[in-house]
């Protein structure tokens, strides 16, 4: 019984925290402030009321339309809320209750802005790129996470460096060098490679479908690491059987 409210409350929580990131999704490509003014409608701009704001229940409340004016809430909204709370609820079940658990859920709470961001704008905002990376080296082994993050980063570094010059043009932004860095620290070595792998499969089928508009990569080492994380376990067995047999 207690397994299960500790549960509930954290991935209520998550879908509050949801709430907050749909505030900054919203408002960092536009170059607003995340913290003023309140919340308001888009179409009418009226100020919410907090009850307005409930995660999930005010949009369904609202059957997905503004108070003031009628005009429809876009889906985004409690998707981004119920994600978030699933996000949050499937780390408490992988680490428990322990102190760094809410800086890992920020961490990937900041990685699931960016994939939100990127796939709507084809752009990565650094302040939360650096966030990600920041809560992801609070560790109990900061050191270890630490150099983790510099290994792989450098590394992504050194290949995009090596990539440019035989492609004689930029083959890979600095957004995703940022992304690997906050990879290794969550991940380590050699799970970095099992994400770094898994992301490029997941990026073949939409890279084929829509070959002339371009796909953003990091989504896909977001999406990568988050599943990685949990299934840390499974990819070390999965490379030691693959290196020894």
């Amino acid at each position: 019984m207690t397994e299960t409210i500790i549960a509930s409350a954290v991935f209520i929580f998550g879908t509050l925290i949801g709430s907050f990131l749909n505030v900054v999704i919203y408002r960092i490509p536009k170059g607003e402030s995340i913290a003023f003014p309140a919340s308001k409608c888009q179409k009418c701009q009226t100020p919410l009321k907090w009850y307005h704001n409930i995660p999930v229940i005010s949009w369904l409340a609202l059957q997905g339309r503004c108070a003031f004016c009628n005009d429809p809430i876009a889906k985004q909204y409690p998707i981004v809320e119920l994600l978030t709370g699933l996000i949050f609820l499937l780390l408490y079940l992988k680490l428990g209750l322990v102190w760094y658990l809410p800086f890992v859920a920020a961490s990937f709470a900041a990685l699931f802005v960016l994939v939100m961001i990127d796939f709507k704008y084809m752009a990565v905002p650094d302040n939360v790129n650096f966030a990600a990376l920041l809560f992801a080296l609070i560790q109990p082994d900061f050191i270890h996470a630490a150099i983790n993050a510099a290994l792989a980063a450098g590394g992504l570094y050194l290949i995009g460096l090596l990539s440019s010059w035989l492609a004689r043009r930029q083959a890979m932004g600095g957004a995703d060098v940022i992304v690997a860095g906050t990879m290794g620290a969550l991940l380590g070595f050699p799970n970095f490679f099992v994400a770094i792998f898994l992301s490029a499969i997941l990026a073949i089928i939409p890279a084929m479908i829509w070959r002339e508009k371009g796909v953003p990569f990091v989504p896909f080492l977001a999406m990568a690491t988050f599943i990685v994380y949990l299934y840390d376990t499974e990819a070390t067995q999965l490379i030691e059987k693959i290196i020894y047999g």
